[in-house]
């Protein structure tokens, strides 16, 4: 991996900003336009979007980096998964919680899946999960989409009110070390 370029595929810059962190290097930024599958599930999504980079980008000899990631409500039989940014883009966290008011079971999961294409073409994924809980309301004034309300099972903070914890933990730090470990090897 030593002096590969890595490009990575987002237009939002927290998550860019959580990505470098996490992986400890420099990454190559693009935003790019590109189709997003619809699906609940992350992975087919991540994969997608990171084979459709690659290719927006002119197969570049670079590894590109897509992610997807969402809250899959338990008791929405894993909805909204994959459509979350559409869906708080809609409602946003208030809504969210609105949704879920006559619902008991509050568990959730935060999934993240990464997808990165080598510069040979070969699509590998790695998904990233921490199961929790929607608070009841949304709290904490750090992080960005449904983090005010998601409480992961080893704190009883939201992701929102963890700030900089978060990253130690989270659905994108499992999913991009996983990530890290292959390029280390590759």
């Amino acid at each position: 991996m030593r002096g590969a370029r890595i490009v990575f595929v987002t237009g939002n810059e927290h998550k860019r900003r959580e990505v470098r962190e996490i992986l400890g290097v420099e990454l190559e930024a693009a935003d790019l336009d590109v189709p997003e599958v619809q699906g609940v599930d992350p992975a087919g999504v991540a994969a997608a979007k990171a084979l459709a980079a690659r290719e927006a980008l002119g197969s570049p000899q670079a590894y590109v980096l897509a992610e997807d990631s969402g809250i899959m409500v338990e008791a929405w039989n894993g909805f909204p998964g994959a459509l979350t940014k559409w869906l708080m883009g809609s409602v946003g966290n208030e809504g969210l919680l609105g949704m879920l008011s006559g619902f008991e079971d509050r568990s959730a999961r935060a999934v993240c899946v990464a997808a990165i294409v080598a510069p040979d073409g070969g699509v590998r994924t790695f998904r990233g999960e921490v199961r929790g809980e929607i608070s009841p309301e949304a709290r904490g004034e750090g992080g960005f989409g449904y983090d005010p309300v998601f409480v992961p099972e080893w704190s009883d903070l939201t992701y929102a009110q963890l700030g900089g914890e978060k990253n130690r933990d989270s659905h994108r730090a499992r999913a991009f070390r996983a990530v890290r470990g292959w390029l280390e090897e590759a």
